[in-house]
């Protein structure tokens, strides 16, 4: 064992609740531990981050990641923490979100090497669909009593009006389906522990007293949670208005993935490091240090935002969105702008007022003046933008515009589509040709 993995988790602030026992077993043999995930998506969202990191600190510490894709559980749902019961999903798109979530988490643990503690993934759907009602009935349900399954925090709050519609049967039944799992897993690979977020505290450990009820009192199990991750002002973390931060690039294109992280708050830049990163303890301390001396320059959010990137994404990808910032920012060149996708374009420009203009113009070839003043309106009158144009205060695609009649044509769009007219230093506008 190279790290102590509940002292890991302790300095990096990812421990919330831990199984007496828990520590010793970690210290005593190499364990394989659990941590489900909910295949309701095609991707996973940032949202499931400090799970996935807590399996791959429980890796590096010389421990075995199994990661469960829940395809049975996922065609019921879970209350622990939801007002409102999830729509239920189909076989093939529950298998088409396990493959994708599978090529997603590559990225954190080692599923390809010969090492004893390399990870798997598996689905409960493979377990659980010959599985009779009868059978589930008589061989798990007759070991929980009702008492004990209603005195859950997660039953509880839907019992007691926190969501409109109270609570299915389905849903009851949801912990033990997710105990099973663990049974199951605790049966068949060796697996002792189950890791998870703390709201999913109730339904791991009716998983261990499943086990205990039903293997015999010597069979022990353990449970370790991670806090929910809330920024400094209390709000849901990795919500944006716009929704999700999603680890696929055709939902959230990296740019826009490294901005969330290049804009954080210092003091959630301070946590979100320790939590979202592999860098040491050292490497974060010193960090911390040197943003406390100039936070203007803001160390701990660049860094936060390559690490994450890198991992999630790749180098070239956060290459890429850091010349992506430089355009919007100044001092970006033309060629890096007539290299950008469309889709990071797009993400860099969001908000900047956009005007469409026909392709006809262009065809012909237009002057600009009458194509930023007439054919749209970047500039209020011909006259303001002659003597912008003088000052030279204005650019297209990131080239100063040195004669305000200068024919624009096809040829100088991006992507053969668009054309960014800069006017001063701050002031963006995206055309559109149609």
């Amino acid at each position: 064992m190279t790290k102590n993995f509940v002292e890991e988790l302790k300095w990096r602030g990812m421990l919330a609740q831990i199984m007496p026992g828990t520590e010793e077993l970690l210290q005593k043999e190499m364990v394989t531990a659990y941590l489900g995930t909910d295949p309701t998506a095609d991707s996973l969202h940032i949202g499931h981050l400090c799970g996935i990191m807590m399996l791959r600190h429980f890796q590096r510490c010389g421990h075995k990641p199994i990661i469960l894709v829940g395809g049975a559980t996922g065609m019921i749902g879970d209350p622990s923490g939801k007002s409102q019961e999830r729509n239920l999903l189909d076989a093939d798109t529950l298998y088409h979100n396990q493959e994708c979530i599978k090529k997603q988490v590559s990225k954190f643990l080692d599923f390809e090497s010969d090492a004893p503690n390399s990870a798997e993934m598996v689905n409960n759907y493979d377990w659980m669909k010959d599985f009779t009602f009868l059978d589930f009935a008589r061989e798990v349900g007759k070991h929980i009593t009702v008492n004990y399954m209603m005195a859950k925090d997660s039953v509880q709050k839907r019992l007691n009006g926190e969501a409109r519609d109270g609570l299915s049967f389905t849903e009851f039944t949801y912990q033990l389906l997710q105990g099973y799992d663990f049974l199951y897993l605790y049966q068949h690979k060796h697996c002792k522990l189950q890791l998870g977020g703390n709201d999913q505290w109730g339904n791991i450990t009716t998983g261990t007293e499943l086990i205990r009820r039903t293997l015999g009192i010597e069979n022990e199990a353990f449970a370790l949670t991670c806090p929910l991750i809330t920024k400094a002002d209390g709000k849901k973390f990795g919500k944006t208005e716009s929704g999700n931060i999603w680890l696929d690039p055709k939902r959230t294109t990296p740019y826009k993935f490294y901005q969330f992280w290049l804009n954080v708050s210092d003091e959630d830049a301070e946590k979100y490091i320790k939590i979202f990163t592999s860098l040491t303890k050292e490497e974060i301390d010193a960090l911390v240090a040197e943003h406390a001396e100039a936070p203007h320059l803001r160390v701990l959010q660049k860094r936060l935002a390559k690490e994450v990137t890198i991992l999630v994404h790749s180098e070239e990808d956060y290459n890429a969105a850091v010349e992506a910032s430089g355009i919007l920012f100044g001092n970006g060149t033309h060629d890096a702008l007539m290299k950008l996708d469309e889709d990071t374009l797009l993400s860099v420009f969001e908000g900047v007022p956009q005007f469409e203009v026909s392709r006809e113009a262009l065809n012909a070839g237009v002057k600009a003046v009458d194509l930023f003043a007439e054919h749209s309106q970047c500039f209020a009158s011909k006259g303001e933008m002659r003597k912008l144009v003088q000052g030279g205060g204005v650019s297209v695609n990131k080239e100063k515009l040195t004669a305000f009649d200068e024919i624009i044509g096809i040829n100088r769009l991006i992507g053969d589509k668009y054309l960014l007219v800069q006017r001063g230093k701050k002031n963006y506008f995206l055309l559109i040709v149609k």
